[in-house]
């Protein structure tokens, strides 16, 4: 018996002479498995009271309670102690001085594209317009065919695009879209149809290969060219301002007859001559027309009883015109520089 209890005492003393080296809850729990685990010091000393007699059990049996009631406590008020350091380190690593200015955050704004965008295409739908959009990966069928463009045709080659397969390329234009439309909508129509588009252009001032158009159009009975004068007329006095004038010069559009290019008079001299028109006085900003029969009976729609216009605006060059930037590729270039301007 008296070994067991010189045993106890000397547990009892290893572990009072290790207190000071407790320096986190890691080391605490530590000295808990080591002395009062399964395996620890203790538990071992406690296994051989198999072999005392009655009276002897008792007396160490005391002895061993009071030595663990001891290290319980101890490692209880160590690891509060212990803990009470670790939130104090805490709170000193995240204070944080609120006398500090604050950290403003960057808030975005629109690109200048698509303020163009939204300020055209909210143009037309107060005038009764739908915005429609498609897909930019196209059919040949979609992007050509229906449009009067069959393969060989000459004026593919202005509309040269990126082609995945023969029959798969990314849209030279948004017109896909209205043919798509008419497709599955009966008259009367009203739509315009925003959204990019991919031509093999080499990458210049005023080239990319890929682009922005806003095309429209309107089918209905009784449409007429004066119709489509007074739609663009309005478009631009709301767009350019109210002494914006336009003009229209013939040309030629498989998809549409007759056919036209639209000037608007120059902003920057109010059709005067200056640098911006090239002294011109006039600005070439969209082509338009009156859509072609055999697209109407392409699409499923009669042009002995139906008519309509299309017409289709460059994004690009009308945000450019707009903010008087004379370089494409400042567009995309993401240099918050320039873009910062048109907050």
């Amino acid at each position: 018996m008296r070994e067991i209890i010189q045993s106890l005492a000397s547990i009892k003393e290893q572990f009072a002479s290790s207190i000071p080296a407790f320096s986190s809850t890691a080391d605490v729990e530590a000295a808990r498995v080591r002395f009062l685990g399964k395996k620890g010091e203790l538990t071992a000393v406690l296994r051989v009271m198999g072999g005392l007699t009655a009276e002897q059990r008792p007396i160490v049996g005391q002895q061993a309670n009071e030595v663990r009631s001891f290290i319980e406590q101890s490692l209880a008020e160590k690891l509060s102690e212990i803990a009470a350091l670790e939130a104090s380190d805490r709170l000193k690593k995240q204070k944080i001085d609120v006398t500090l200015p604050g950290i403003m955050s960057q808030t975005g704004s629109r690109h200048p594209l698509t303020q163009v965008i939204d300020e055209i295409c909210n143009i037309f739908l107060g005038l009764g317009y739908q915005i429609a959009e498609g897909p930019e990966v196209e059919f040949d069928e979609y992007a050509f065919e229906r449009l009067r463009l069959p393969k060989g045709h000459p004026a593919r080659d202005t509309q040269d695009t990126f082609y995945i397969t023969d029959n798969i390329l990314l849209r030279p234009q948004t017109s896909p879209v209205q043919v798509r439309v008419m497709e599955v909508s009966k008259p009367p129509i009203k739509i315009v149809c925003p959204g990019k588009v991919y031509r093999a252009d080499t990458l210049d001032s005023t080239h990319s290969p890929i682009f922005h158009q806003i095309e429209g159009l309107v089918v209905d009975t009784n449409v007429t060219m004066g119709d489509l004068i007074g739609s663009l007329q309005l478009f631009a006095k709301k767009l350019f301002g109210d002494s914006t004038d336009i003009r229209l010069r013939p040309h030629h559009f498989p998809f549409t007859e007759p056919s036209c290019e639209v000037d608007i008079s120059c902003w920057g001299c109010a059709g005067k001559g200056c640098r911006i028109c090239k002294n011109e006085g006039w600005i070439e900003v969209l082509g338009a027309g009156m859509v072609h029969p055999e697209v109407l009976s392409g699409c499923g729609i009669d042009p002995e009883v139906y008519s309509g216009f299309a017409f289709g605006i460059g994004v690009e060059r009308t945000a450019m015109g707009r903010f008087g930037i004379d370089d494409i590729r400042l567009l995309y270039e993401n240099d918050m520089r320039f873009l910062r301007q048109f907050r």
